[in-house]
């Protein structure tokens, strides 16, 4: 299956959660929906973003899965270059001449501005400022790692809950309480709304692998 087909997916017909799961499957649980209730509203989210997914559900399962499989269509102009403006090839760099004793690493020269303190601080350094520089980057890289997954999630369940529950009471609130990644605020803001909207904002906001204190809650009163 392809990334585009098995790309995780939620549809909802109106605040109720109608099907979750690959792409490809969700999208034929829809299509078979409208075609028993053709007048239904459904949303298609995209579980990655929290954004709304168009999908074209024309014709027949074999032409549905055709579509979502098959590239995004380029449009001249944007996506493509006008004809006779083709771009120059890439060079792959085999003519260029290799200093002695440096094999090619894929580094790439660019220019770095820093005030004069941080350069005597850089010479200062085993190894060069080039290595660095490197390091810091790696070491910034894998501490903001987490940080860039939660501002991730969060982001994609200020989408969700921005296309469904907008409208809904304490949704600002709910907001704020989101963002200043408050789940015991947020939970007490989303308490009104419909069940399937709170567990799927949850969901995106928290992952799976941690349960709502509704969820225990009820666990522990059906003990």
């Amino acid at each position: 299956m392809s990334n585009s087909l098995s790309k995780p997916c939620t549809a909802f017909c109106g605040q109720q959660r109608l099907s979750s799961g690959p792409l490809i499957e969700v999208a034929l649980a829809v299509k078979a929906a409208t075609e028993r209730a053709p007048s239904i509203m459904v949303l298609v989210f995209d579980d990655t973003t929290g954004r709304v997914i168009d999908l074209d559900l024309r014709g027949s399962s074999a032409d549905i899965i055709g579509r979502l499989s098959g590239p995004p269509r380029a449009f001249v102009g944007r996506y493509r270059p006008q004809p006779g403006e083709m771009p120059e090839p890439a060079s792959d760099g085999g003519s260029e001449p290799r200093g002695r004793g440096r094999p090619k690493l894929g580094v790439i020269s660019r220019e770095v501005t820093l005030l004069p303190r941080h350069w005597e601080w850089l010479a200062d350094q085993p190894g060069g400022a080039s290595a660095v520089l490197r390091r810091l980057v790696d070491e910034a890289r894998r501490n903001g790692g987490t940080r860039r997954q939660r501002r991730v999630a969060q982001e994609a369940a200020y989408q969700f809950m921005q296309a469904i529950a907008g409208d809904l009471p304490g949704y600002e609130e709910a907001s704020r309480a989101l963002f200043a990644d408050d789940r015991s605020g947020l939970e007490r803001w989303m308490a009104t709304w419909p069940q399937d909207v709170r567990a799927h904002a949850l969901h995106l906001a928290f992952g799976p692998e941690r349960q709502s204190s509704e969820k225990t809650d009820n666990q522990k009163e059906g003990r």
